[in-house]
């Protein structure tokens, strides 16, 4: 699973310490210090958490914090549908690295102010098992060691879970797995070892899931990005088939790698209304997905550490803010849009804009598809797809997932080259493919995808406002076009668009 390698060029491992050979500098091995709180009024829940009750409610069962293991032990004892009260103070589970609080159905947690659920560095996991529809309000969650890819609440993915004003922080792998229905609203997700949720399930597909005014800051701080090097396996939250998310009013800034990130058979996003900023790669990446709408955004200096990085390295690929990589619109596929709509987006100095890519080499049973063993949602069986069939209708189209439908239009897009502090490569939208070579058998060799994701399948920018000078790249990294050159015949881009390359500076 994952995007190993976004493009065809083989690269070394991205390096924090950066030169000056593209006119930018930085200090070798710097981050940027996590952003202050933004004027607007986004999600800024981790500096000021709201508050659980003080007292018990009626009916609840109090948990007593100098008992250890006190919480799992009341679960365990107590009916389905049960609500906990922790006390103000630090709560443990027993020392057992596999202990945890396995909840049952319908049962509610709610912590106190002050009450803090601590794995001590020796616990995996918080939350576990199958049980549906558990609540969880007002407790942080923190110091726990769930394994990479793993998570510490919600372990096994279950259906159904209320997240809301939690602090799940400084933990290893996930922060929070995700199951079907779930709602993760007014939460704090930060400094967690690789996530700060793994929207992933291991049996069935997520739908439903609701993710709302959470701050998502800090992830990743295990770096895994260089100790796995192009394992696609980070960010601020990573979503993997699901099927239907309403992403909305949160504010993901911070993180070590890419904000937001749904990778392999994602369908029927909405992205609306969050601030995503000072990410150190792409605020958002949608890969190998479907339908989508991504509008009312405010995304600012994203993408400097990464793109920056690539850059030094003579790496031409226009890495983006927003990265739309073998995914596009499918009328075919049930969901809210039949396109990926992009629109009313404030991109204000950013490490370049938007990029539509399609990698040639990688479709269903192809060995460059990193999403190992998967194939399109339009072919059940990716045994189909191989010569001589692929080569024809309807395989040829179904096997591969295709950039297409992509509508990018009303959006603000501002440069400040000073403010990137950059002289080169970070000003760029694109629309392009590679070069088709691999494996021997594959019918998508030569210009055929690059030909067709710049020219045929209906990706348009349109009636945008541009601000500073920025670049365009048609078809292959090697055409670079200017305003005129991309407006023109035969891309025919960003008809009805403002540009006014002076402003922005």
């Amino acid at each position: 699973m994952g995007i190993r390698r976004r493009h065809w060029a083989l690269a070394a491992p991205l390096a924090l310490a950066l030169l000056t050979a593209t006119g930018c500098e930085s200090t070798p091995g710097a981050r940027a210090k996590p952003t202050a709180a933004p004027a607007t009024s986004v999600a800024r829940v981790c500096a000021k958490p709201a508050a659980g009750p003080a007292k018990a409610p009626a009916g609840a069962v109090t948990v007593d914090p100098a008992v250890a293991g006190d919480l799992a032990a009341k679960t365990k004892s107590s009916p389905r549908n049960t609500t906990f009260w922790l006390r103000p103070g630090k709560h443990r589970l027993d020392p057992d690295r596999y202990a945890q609080v396995i909840p049952k159905e319908g049962d509610r947690y709610l912590g106190a102010p002050g009450a803090v659920l601590d794995g001590r560095k020796k616990n995996q996991y918080a939350f576990g098992g199958t049980a549906r529809d558990v609540t969880i309000r007002y407790l942080t969650v923190r110091g726990f060691v769930a394994p990479h890819d793993e998570g510490v609440v919600n372990h096994d993915s279950a259906d159904g879970w209320v997240i809301e004003h939690t602090t799940i922080r400084n933990n290893s792998g996930a922060g929070l797995m995700a199951g079907a229905r779930q709602q993760v609203r007014a939460s704090c997700l930060r400094d967690n070892g690789q996530y700060g949720m793994n929207a992933y399930k291991a049996k069935g597909r997520i739908s439903g899931l609701v993710v709302e005014g959470n701050e998502i800051v800090g992830n990743n701080t295990g770096d895994w990005e260089r100790r796995r090097e192009g394992c696609g396996c980070t960010g601020g939250i990573k979503f993997w088939a699901v099927n239907g998310a309403d992403v909305r009013g949160n504010w993901v800034h911070d993180n070590r790698g890419t904000g937001l990130w749904a990778d392999t058979n994602n369908n029927d996003f909405r992205i609306e209304n969050n601030l995503l900023e000072a990410n150190d790669g792409a605020a958002l990446i949608y890969e190998t997905s479907y339908n989508a709408v991504i509008r009312k955004n405010t995304i600012r200096r994203n993408n400097w550490v990464e793109g920056r990085g690539y850059a030094v390295r003579g790496d031409t690929f226009p890495y983006p803010a927003i990265y739309l990589s073998e995914s596009g619109g499918e009328p075919r596929i049930r969901a809210r849009t039949d396109k990926i709509d992009i629109y009313r987006n404030v991109l204000e100095d950013n490490w370049s804009g938007i990029t539509l890519w399609e990698n040639a080499d990688r479709f269903c049973n192809s060995p460059a598809n990193t999403s190992s063993g998967d194939c399109t949602l339009l072919v059940k069986n990716t045994h189909r797809c191989a010569q001589p069939a692929i080569a024809t209708a309807p395989l040829y189209a179904d096997c591969r997932w295709k950039t297409q439908r992509v509508d990018i239009h009303q959006n603000r897009f501002v440069l400040d080259k000073s403010a990137v502090d950059c002289a080169g490569k970070c000003d760029r939208m694109a629309v392009l493919a590679n070069y088709g070579t691999y494996p021997d058998w594959s019918p998508y060799q030569g210009e055929r995808v690059a030909e067709a994701i710049t020219r045929k399948q209906h990706n348009r920018w349109r009636d945008n406002v541009y601000l500073g000078p920025w670049k365009f790249v048609a078809h292959d990294p090697s055409r670079t076009l200017d305003t005129w050159q991309w407006q023109g015949t035969p891309y025919q881009q960003d008809a009805g668009s403002t540009f006014r390359a002076r402003d922005g500076g």
